[in-house]
């Protein structure tokens, strides 16, 4: 019996597999796949962590000359990508997390959508470094959040590991107007 993994929310899936290639191909044998509950199991942390790195070259930094990306991963394994848009008037600019929260809902997704964030930080000419939401930040991505959803922020320590880190403890008094 083959054994596969897809994403979605049903336990077991039946169905025939074709073994050989192209036209050839005459000979079915049944198989099963074990769909799994969660997205997270899926794409692995370093894997978001390499679509947001991607996403930072997008980066429209000339200021402060520090690239962010980001990438958001969906309940239903899609990533949506982000980078921070500066500004002269440095109060209108935007960090990489909340222009990809706001592409994703842009895109019709909804709160409590969301399994995971991937925040990737370095100077232009530098490589990459410790780069966490700010606070602005966390509370808008604790407001994505259904009430006790398991969601993380992923992003380089000060030492240079990737940190997976729930947002409720980068963010343990967060609110939204429900809540």
């Amino acid at each position: 019996m083959q054994v596969g993994y897809l994403t979605g929310f049903h336990d077991l899936l039946v169905g025939t597999l074709c073994e050989g290639a192209g036209k050839g191909c005459m000979e079915s044998i049944p198989f099963s796949f074990h769909v799994l509950s969660r997205v997270c199991d899926i794409m692995k942390d370093e894997e978001l962590m390499e679509e947001a790195r991607k996403a930072s070259e997008s980066s429209h930094s000339p200021y402060s000359r520090f690239q962010v990306g980001a990438a958001l991963l969906t309940k239903e394994g899609e990533v949506i990508t982000g980078c921070n848009v500066e500004n002269a008037s440095y109060g209108l600019s935007m960090c990489a997390e909340r222009v990809t929260l706001f592409t994703a809902v842009s895109a019709g997704k909804k709160r409590g959508s969301f399994v995971k964030i991937a925040v990737a930080g370095r100077p232009h000419d530098g490589d990459w470094q410790f780069c966490s939401p700010c606070g602005a930040c966390r509370q808008f991505l604790y407001e994505f959040c259904e009430e006790g959803q398991e969601f993380y922020v992923i992003y380089l320590d000060k030492k240079g590991r990737l940190k997976s880190v729930p947002i409720t403890d980068l963010l343990p008094d967060g609110f939204t107007s429900a809540r």
